[in-house]
């Protein structure tokens, strides 16, 4: 099967894979995925990521170091920069409906080596969240265990963070949620429906209840005064500071855009419904709608929270642990915080499972090009999914999960989704001027102020991570980079094509 290309050089590292081209390899019954989902399961799939530790826990951070009460500001602001991303993708992943989310777009618009690149990024970016997650999923629920039965696990087997050697909570829900993707997508999308109606519902527990004891003198001022911050210094200040000695000011106008830049992690994960495209019905309407609905929904519930804690609890007093619980708590209603907490421990399983989800899609599309080993793209011959993927990956992370404290290595996470924002919105602009002629079901309005705003302010997220999460990803990339050169580049079925070998 031949691989056409729109770059007239297969030998260059910048060789593009067409956009037929990516949908014809989806048709290869050994390396094909089974269509199954709808709008809705992806909406769900989008909520069931987005919502996690970020509204149960960055709430009160940004409210009580960076925004006060005007913190639902700064969450107003995250979610139009992460909007300005999701226009992006909703084009890219409606028109080339294949597996892979930012890496696939990549390597229909940008080149091979920018594809890698990015694929490298979100393999690295998804493994570490799953991760991340299963591990603040061990503590939510020892600190169940130990505040309602009185029972503790063994420090031994309670992981870095609360000084043990190996968390078995963490270690135990990677291999379970592997086998569920293992079996089926649709299987994970209704355990992901069923979860997400619990998250969902505790959420809508706080907006209501906690609605019932506002106290208005909590938001005066609704925008606390300016505090100039003293910055970090060396590895640990902003990259921004150390280019252009910017100081950070937290409170004022521009603590809302500080909190901000610290919230807008909250968000991460609508990316992660992109890489399901090649198992939607019908991508083309579906993926729209599941991307940008799920980001409406979680950017109203993010400012309702908000507004509702910050005005049961003054912000100088939120708890930057569980800031939604012990606003509870200070209003004499324990049953609610339990709740919550409840809820959040439960919560965190789907974005897990979804992100480990993203993570195999990822690798089995890079696999199917030949940038990866194709064994790792062959799909079950029952579930029709990516199992030996799915297996490595889900037993690797596994063991991450309960051996490392990944505290610094979670900051990875944030600067490779931005990274991947990027791509995907050069991607848009270049595909436009490559291949005006393709049907495009979805169009990002006003290309290219959109995709340029989406680039700007992501760069100007990235700017704010310290100087040592760059240089770590920096490490990353070069090690990535001797892998694409090393054995991608060889193996790549694109690049093997120009002769009319075998695709």
């Amino acid at each position: 099967m031949g691989g056409a290309s729109v770059s007239s050089d297969l030998n260059s590292p910048f060789r593009t894979k067409t956009v037929e081209q990516s949908i014809r390899d989806t048709e290869e019954p050994e390396h094909a995925l089974r269509k199954s989902l709808s709008a809705w399961d992806l909406t769900v799939f989008g909520v069931g990521v987005i919502i996690g530790t970020g509204i149960f826990v960055l709430t009160g951070i940004a409210a009580r170091n960076n925004a006060g009460p005007a913190t639902a500001l700064s969450f107003v602001v995250s979610g139009v920069v992460c909007a300005l991303a999701a226009l992006c993708y909703a084009e890219f992943a409606s028109t080339v409906p294949v597996a892979g989310s930012a890496y696939t777009f990549a390597y229909a618009s940008i080149g091979e080596l920018p594809a890698w690149i990015i694929g490298w990024d979100l393999v690295l970016e998804f493994a570490l969240g799953t991760a991340v997650v299963a591990v603040g999923w061990s503590g939510y629920v020892r600190h169940l265990m130990h505040t309602n039965l009185g029972w503790d696990m063994p420090v031994a087997l309670s992981g870095p963070d609360a000084g043990g050697h190996f968390d078995l909570l963490a270690f135990l829900l990677v291999l379970a949620l592997t086998a569920i993707l293992v079996v089926g997508t649709k299987l994970s999308a209704r355990i992901t429906a069923v979860v997400v109606a619990i998250k969902v519902t505790v959420v809508l527990l706080v907006i209501i209840a906690g609605a019932f004891f506002i106290k208005a003198d909590n938001y005066s001022p609704f925008i606390p005064p300016a505090k100039p911050q003293p910055g970090g210094s060396g590895w640990t200040a902003p990259l921004v500071q150390l280019i252009f000695g910017f100081q950070p000011t937290n409170f004022g106008v521009m603590g809302i855009f500080t909190a901000a830049s610290l919230v807008f992690f909250a968000f991460i994960g609508f990316d992660v419904v992109a890489t399901a495209a090649e198992e939607t019905k019908n991508p083309q309407r579906d993926m729209p709608r599941g991307i940008l609905g799920s980001l409406l929904i979680c950017t109203l519930l993010y400012v309702a929270v908000t507004i509702v804690v910050t005005g049961m609890q003054y912000y100088a007093d939120m708890s930057p642990t569980a800031p939604l619980a012990e606003a509870f708590k200070s209003v004499n209603q324990p049953f609610f915080s339990g709740a919550i907490s409840l809820g959040a421990a439960v919560g965190l399983i789907t974005v897990s499972m979804i992100l480990l989800l993203g993570q195999t899609r990822v690798f089995f599309a890079m696999s199917r090009d030949g940038l990866l080993p194709r064994t790792f793209s062959v799909t079950h011959p029952k579930y029709r999914t990516p199992y030996r993927a799915t297996l490595l990956l889900g037993g690797i992370i596994a063991i991450v999960a309960g051996f490392t404290s990944l505290e610094k290595l979670a900051e990875l996470v944030n600067i490779g989704t931005l990274f991947a924002f990027v791509v995907v919105a050069l991607g848009v602009i270049i595909l436009r001027r490559t291949r005006p002629d393709l049907h495009r079901s979805f169009r990002t309005p006003w290309v290219p102020v959109v995709p340029i705003l989406s680039i700007a302010a992501s760069l100007w997220l990235m700017l704010n991570l310290p100087a040592e999460t760059w240089a770590r990803f920096a490490v990353w990339m070069v090690i990535g980079f001797v892998v694409y050169f090393f054995y991608g580049r060889g193996h790549s079925r694109l690049g093997r094509s120009g002769q009319d070998a075998e695709y």
